[in-house]
């Protein structure tokens, strides 16, 4: 089912001072986007087959800056790529994992999320993504 870790999403304050520490590392910063309905501005940060998601609130209410307040910057969620999303949420949901989304919902660069409750994967958010 699953195909690859896709994205590791890192919460920050602000996503041009969290570049400066990956520019550091020699790697480059792109595909800047806000993603409306999530309340964040997104950046991504390509590390061979897979990337980093830095994640920066556009709003206080929005469910990173709620996570920032509570947790501080850090990681946030692990995304893994699916070829079929809607098989996924319901294999996923036949095996009694909790999920925060029966549907999947729009994501950052066209992408179809849907996230795991981490009550249901030993405590760290999961969020299941399908390109295109």
């Amino acid at each position: 089912m699953l195909k690859k870790v896709n994205h590791i999403g890192i919460a920050v304050r602000s996503i041009e001072e969290a570049k400066r520490f990956y520019e550091v590392m020699g790697l480059q910063v792109e595909g800047y986007e806000v993603v409306e309905e999530q309340k964040v501005k997104v950046a991504f940060v390509p590390v061979g087959e897979t990337r980093i998601e830095l994640l920066e609130p556009t709003s206080e209410d929005s469910p990173v800056a709620k996570f920032i307040a509570k947790r501080g910057e850090g990681i946030h969620h692990i995304a893994f790529e699916v070829d079929d999303i809607e098989k996924a949420l319901e294999v996923l949901k036949e095996n009694g994992v909790r999920l925060i989304d029966e549907e999947p919902r729009r994501g950052a660069h066209g992408t179809r999320i849907a996230f795991l409750h981490p009550k249901s994967t030993n405590g760290v958010l999961i969020e299941i993504c399908q390109e295109g």
